[in-house]
């Protein structure tokens, strides 16, 4: 299978002036393949965002190669196709809003490529469909919540009909309700066959992905499944990273019970276990209540 994206050998460094630039990217190489639901975490400053540009040539390498398709995103003259190919929803939602009504702005993309207007009509009632803002789409968006807006945000994105959406730390100026809404979307989108790549902080969403990438400055340090990666919980620490609390609530039990496992990544797993620990007790309820008190 080819990868949608590729990255060779990547450098990058921001110019402070004509004397100075500050290296963020050093010698990244990865493949993202078509329908993969990946996650690249890192602490603050670890260079994740910089990276996330890079995908669909907001950004253009210093030194190395991206390739969207086979295109490189040094060729200007292929910039329109690679950014359909790889769509990108960001971090703030007010300001990816354009227009004064739902089904406009998520239209505005679609009109800038000249999509004739039927089939715009029925993209527009597709990606609404998708992210269900279909009751919505006459609402003027600055009176929907923040979880609201950036569904509408990747309804624009959606429209255009990419192969692959990147997520800016999308979820990180919204509510926990608002964050729900969009995790959702996202899962949903991974289902029906859409690579998704999400740039994040938290571990928790982290856990959702089929695969983690994990950035330190500016390189990529581990590369792996969630499972994989969050068992290396001190190198992870290392990292100014954390791991998803089930993890952590898993190793306390296992420490107790040691036939516990201990590369558990979500909550149903957990429950599920200490069912298991229960019954293989044989019905102690001394050692099930040690289990459950964790």
């Amino acid at each position: 299978m080819e990868p949608i994206i590729r990255l060779e050998h990547v450098f990058f460094s921001y110019k402070i002036n004509e004397q100075t630039s500050v290296p963020v990217l050093k010698d990244v190489s990865f493949k993202i393949f078509p329908g993969e639901y990946v996650a690249i975490i890192g602490h603050n400053g670890s260079g994740k965002s910089t990276l996330s540009k890079h995908l669909n040539g907001l950004l253009k390498p210093n030194s190395g190669d991206v390739w969207v398709h086979g295109l490189n995103t040094n060729d200007e003259s292929k910039k329109r196709e690679i950014r359909q190919a790889v769509g990108m929803v960001f971090q703030h939602p007010d300001n990816q809003i354009v227009a004064t009504i739902v089904e406009e702005d998520v239209a505005f993309g679609l009109e800038n490529i000249g999509v004739p207007r039927e089939e715009m009509k029925k993209r527009i009632d597709e990606a609404l469909s998708v992210v269900k803002m279909s009751d919505f789409r006459k609402r003027p968006p600055h009176h929907l919540s923040g979880g609201q807006k950036q569904r509408v945000a990747i309804a624009g994105v959606l429209a255009m009909h990419p192969d692959c959406i990147v997520f800016d730390e999308a979820t990180s100026m919204l509510d926990s309700f608002g964050r729900k809404e969009v995790l959702q979307v996202m899962k949903n989108m991974n289902d029906m066959g859409m690579t998704i790549v999400t740039v994040t902080h938290r571990m928790s969403e982290a856990a959702e992905a089929d695969r983690i990438i994990v950035v330190e400055g500016g390189q990529v340090v581990m590369d792996g499944s969630p499972r994989e990666i969050f068992q290396h919980k001190d190198q992870l620490t290392e990292l100014q990273l954390d791991v998803p609390s089930v993890s952590q609530i898993a190793e306390i039990i296992h420490k107790q019970f040691p036939n516990f496992s201990n590369d558990l990544i979500q909550e149903d797993e957990l429950v599920s276990e200490v069912v298991r620990l229960g019954r293989n007790t044989g019905g102690n309820k001394a050692e099930q209540s040690q289990a459950t008190s964790h």
